[in-house]
């Protein structure tokens, strides 16, 4: 069984604060099940999106896993808000958290893309 996005989006931003990256609640979903995307700002310009993992890749545990949704390492700022208002159109249950790490630290649990 799996924890709620609202229990899940809360403990994640307390793992990056405590962490001290700076992560905030953009954009609140559907509280029992919406799709989380996490937007990692480097603040140099390079942006990185993250999103579920397909279906066809769980977690033994069924932890939530996530996968990069890009083909290069980074995108633009632009780039990026252009496909999370695509998203929300799609998807008016969509979390967002913003990320802002001049590192890149993320602690997402990552799956392994071809």
């Amino acid at each position: 069984m799996r924890i709620t996005t609202d229990f899940w989006a809360s403990a994640y931003l307390r793992r990056c604060n405590s962490a001290g990256v700076s992560a905030v609640l953009f954009r609140r979903g559907a509280l029992q099940a919406g799709a989380v995307l996490v937007r990692l700002d480097r603040l140099d310009g390079r942006v990185t999106l993250f999103g579920p993992a397909p279906n066809s890749e769980p977690d033994s545990l069924g932890e939530r896993r996530f996968i990069r949704l890009h083909q290069s390492e980074s995108i633009n700022y632009g780039d990026a808000q252009e496909r999370l208002q695509r998203q929300i159109a799609f998807d008016p249950d969509l979390w967002i958290i913003d990320i802002e790490d001049r590192e890149g630290r993320h602690f997402l649990p990552l799956v392994e893309q071809l």
